[in-house]
């Protein structure tokens, strides 16, 4: 598929801001994001039911649909950015307008559950979008300067990121010595796996699939790398890159169980791709914003993950 790329995001850009899934906890969140926005020079147009509350959804489907769209539609948003995730994206794939990508690319940041939007739209468009920072989450309040600089520099420039280094003290690991090369896809490992047998999955033959989860089982987390390992989606990707299982611990350390990193060990028993580890991102304040659809290169002997492209045009 050939790959869609937004144009990059300048001072004094309008950026779109919407919630897919859960609603954020309170509105502070958003009066605090938006200003952080507008302080760096950019205008917000803020989606009429981000607020919304429908149980654990932002409102019904059709409302957060008509938000995304909405935005996709108005050409003078340059970029829309989640609030926050939670539950609820898949529900509304369906209703996503497709043809508006297409006609009118835009920079779509978000992580956790909107991974199920961000593969969908790669799946059916080729768009570029971004594993990164959330309105709802680290812009409202003293975002990390590391997850900062490294999330700008990507929407707004051009160039070929080069390189990804993890935040001072978190080494990379490298399993599986080898290089590969390949289009970066991946995200939240349950939301990839919910898509699987849909026509919202990417084809991940080839590719460098980049997996993290949070608040799952470690049992859990076993069951959906067998998964992928059965399905034969572990032989065929070119490179594996593992960010961080946030808070994937035993409900009852009491019992027999096994810790996350000794299912992820054993997983990786059974790949024969390079392997890259502790990548810093996911659910951790301090992150690396990744470019889902861009060629990619990683080398698990020299621990590097390097972005070989622009994310933006």
């Amino acid at each position: 598929m050939k790959t869609l790329k937004a144009p990059r995001l300048r001072r004094g850009d309008c950026i779109g801001i919407v919630s897919p899934a859960s609603a954020p906890s309170a509105q502070e969140k958003i009066d605090k994001g938006v200003r952080y926005l507008e302080g760096l020079g950019y205008r917000v147009k803020v989606g009429r039911h981000v607020m919304d509350e429908h149980g654990y959804l932002a409102g019904s489907d059709e409302h957060r649909a008509e938000d995304f769209n909405e935005m996709l539609r108005d050409r003078t948003v340059k970029a829309i950015i989640a609030v926050r995730g939670g539950y609820g994206t898949p529900r509304i794939l369906q209703l996503v307008d497709y043809a508006a990508v297409r006609r009118t690319p835009k920079i779509i940041v978000g992580y956790s559950d909107l991974t199920a939007l961000q593969l969908a739209l790669y799946r059916k468009t080729g768009l570029v979008t971004f594993s990164g920072p959330m309105l709802g989450v680290e812009m409202w309040d003293s975002i990390d300067p590391y997850t900062e600089e490294h999330f700008w520099r990507l929407v707004t420039s051009p160039s070929k990121a080069g390189a990804l280094e993890n935040p001072d003290g978190e080494r990379m690991s490298g399993h599986n010595s080898g290089k590969a090369r390949g289009t970066l896809l991946g995200g939240n490992l349950s939301l990839l796996m919910s898509l699987l047998a849909t026509p919202y999955a990417p084809n991940l033959q080839s590719a460098i699939l980049a997996v993290e989860d949070v608040d799952e089982l470690p049992h859990r987390v076993d069951r959906m790398f067998t998964q992928l390992f059965l399905s034969g989606i572990l032989r065929r990707i070119a490179g594996l890159v593992l960010g961080k299982f946030t808070d994937c611990v035993p409900s009852d350390p009491s019992k027999p169980h096994l810790t996350v990193e000794r299912v992820i060990d054993e997983m990786l028993q059974r790949v024969q791709c390079p392997v890259l580890g502790n990548v810093q991102f996911g659910h951790i304040p301090r992150k690396l914003t990744l470019p889902l659809g861009v060629s990619t290169a990683i080398d698990s002997r020299s621990r590097c993950l390097n972005i070989l492209e622009g994310a933006v045009r």
